[in-house]
């Protein structure tokens, strides 16, 4: 049994996600703002923990993730204001970071997206500049931190079929359901830490297993 702690539990991913881990026999711990999502995080088969992840200091997130194995970033400020979504995801994910490796969380899981980088090539004066800004700093933290990490990219998310078939080759993004994307998740959680560690894995629906596919991404 793996003890994971998802942040941003109450996403479309990590509901989808949570369920599956619980399954393969994981202890899950699903951090959610609002304390009327509890029920939802029960029924899942998971523990709530309330937190504005936002918000909290180092040490209140070291708290927060201290006992646990695996943290899962899965939270968003979703397409919030430019200032709302560097705070969390760049500077409260950043923070989660620092915390993990304090609490003793070997390995984490970030969910970015597709295209995160150095070279994101979103203009200062597109809405999203923010986001890519804040992802690619917050990868590159995670990136040089002494985690075990793996950072999935996936591209733009749908309600399509989970078909748990991927495509890790594509030079541009294209799509991929958020079923899937679940599937990765609980596929790299299950899988030997030194077969995932360091992994920066864009994605796309496609025709490989996820097994598969994760076997040739080095």
């Amino acid at each position: 049994m793996t003890r994971i702690i998802i942040i941003g539990g109450h996403g479309k991913v990590a509901r989808k996600a949570t369920p599956l881990l619980v399954e393969d026999g994981h202890e899950v711990t699903s951090v959610i703002r609002d304390p009327d999502q509890s029920k939802t995080i029960t029924k899942l088969g998971a523990e709530p923990a309330i937190g504005d992840v936002a918000s909290m200091q180092k040490n209140e997130l070291e708290e927060l993730l201290r006992g646990h194995d695996v943290v899962v970033w899965a939270a968003g400020a979703g397409g919030g204001s430019p200032e709302n979504t560097y705070a969390l995801d760049r500077d409260a994910a950043i923070r989660s970071m620092d915390a993990a490796a304090a609490a003793g969380a070997e390995r984490y899981v970030m969910v970015s997206y597709f295209g995160a980088g150095p070279d994101h090539g979103v203009p200062p004066d597109n809405d999203f500049y923010a986001y890519a800004e804040s992802k690619t700093q917050a990868d590159a933290h995670l990136e040089e931190s002494a985690l075990k990490w793996t950072i999935l990219q996936p591209s733009g998310l749908t309600e399509g079929p989970t078909t748990r078939k991927i495509d890790v080759h594509a030079n541009d993004a294209g799509q991929v359901s958020r079923g899937n994307v679940s599937e990765v998740i609980r596929t790299v959680v299950g899988s030997d830490p030194s077969a995932v560690a360091g992994l920066k894995i864009p994605f796309n629906d496609g025709d490989s297993p996820i097994e598969e596919a994760l076997r040739h991404v080095r």
